[in-house]
């Protein structure tokens, strides 16, 4: 099995507490997003922030809201235009990025004017919103973790983005084990080479880019390229992958069983290749044949490769896309 289901510990993600259902909203409630609290809290160390309540605003308070430049706005009171809290959620995102160095993703609450991603509400004079900003606090955090996986609670209903967010999160805990590790050039190509088929199904390009920054190492030092790579891996997995290119991954990992199994199971399993490319069956039951194939003909290369196991099987990510 591949490396990143085999980890010592959960990966930890940060989490905005009232996901967790945790009562820190403006008005005493929660958002409590099942998937968190749940599903994913199996798998998943949860540190849930609440960077409203974390600088002192009370449960409950006069919520707050975003105004003036979209690109720089301000968090003031929604009433009391004089309460002024952006430098204090910035000061406490930066914080926070300091202090959380071993977190593998973020999810935050949408539309939050401390915590939201994107579509935040900017207001302008005379009260007119502009939806194109972005929170005070998870603006100042992400700034400090660009590589970081991170996405909304909303977002994670989507059953794509969903598998797409926690795949980059196992690849970013994944990273961490490498460099806790330390990096070699050996162990940098070793696992680029175990990525070959997420890559593919991501961004076949950057798959030959990322190969190409790797064999021009020449006499540099793994640590100095390996933050490059790695900042380029998760940029190319953040890119969903496509029926259309999981298709070219499978048809691929079928050429490894070519001289193995009979001609009747090669075309069986090229029919239900044929079937998910259309759309009648989910990536699982293509997967699930082929890794029944692999079990019976071992593969060390296949073997080794992510994709076929980026994320625990029993979070059925792959039961939807």
């Amino acid at each position: 099995m591949p490396a990143t289901t085999e980890l010592p510990r959960k990966p930890k993600i940060a989490v905005s507490a009232c996901l967790m259902g945790i009562e820190v909203r403006y008005n005493g409630g929660h958002k409590e997003s099942r998937l968190c609290s749940r599903i994913l809290s199996e798998y998943f160390d949860f540190i849930p922030l609440c960077p409203e309540a974390a600088i002192g605003l009370g449960i409950p308070r006069e919520p707050i809201r975003l105004v003036g430049d979209p690109q720089q706005p301000r968090a003031v009171g929604s009433v009391h235009a004089e309460t002024d809290v952006t430098r204090a959620l910035a000061d406490y995102g930066n914080q926070m990025a300091a202090e959380l160095t071993d977190i593998c993703g973020y999810i935050f609450m949408q539309k939050s004017p401390s915590c939201g991603l994107e579509r935040v509400k900017v207001y302008q004079e005379g009260g007119r919103p502009a939806e194109d900003g972005r929170g005070i606090y998870a603006q100042a955090f992400c700034a400090q973790h660009p590589d970081l996986p991170v996405e909304e609670d909303g977002r994670l209903n989507d059953a794509v983005l969903r598998e797409n967010f926690l795949t980059r999160v196992f690849a970013y805990a994944a990273w961490q084990e490498l460099r806790q590790a330390g990096l070699t050039r050996r162990s940098l190509t070793e696992f680029h080479a175990g990525y070959k088929y997420l890559l593919m199904a991501h961004n076949p390009l950057q798959y030959k880019v990322l190969g190409k920054l790797l064999g021009s190492m020449g006499n540099t030092d793994a640590e100095t390229i390996g933050p490059r790579y790695f900042s380029q891996l998760m940029v190319a997995l953040k890119k969903c992958a496509t029926r259309r290119t999981h298709t070219n991954v499978l048809q691929h990992l079928t050429g490894y069983l070519k001289q193995s199994i009979s001609a009747e199971d090669k075309q069986e399993v090229l029919q239900v290749i044929g079937q998910y490319h259309q759309g009648i069956v989910p990536l699982v039951v293509p997967l699930t044949l082929l890794k029944h194939h692999f079990r019976q003909h071992p593969d060390p290369y296949i073997a080794r490769q992510v994709y076929l196991q980026p994320h625990p099987e029993n979070l059925s990510l792959r039961n939807a896309i």
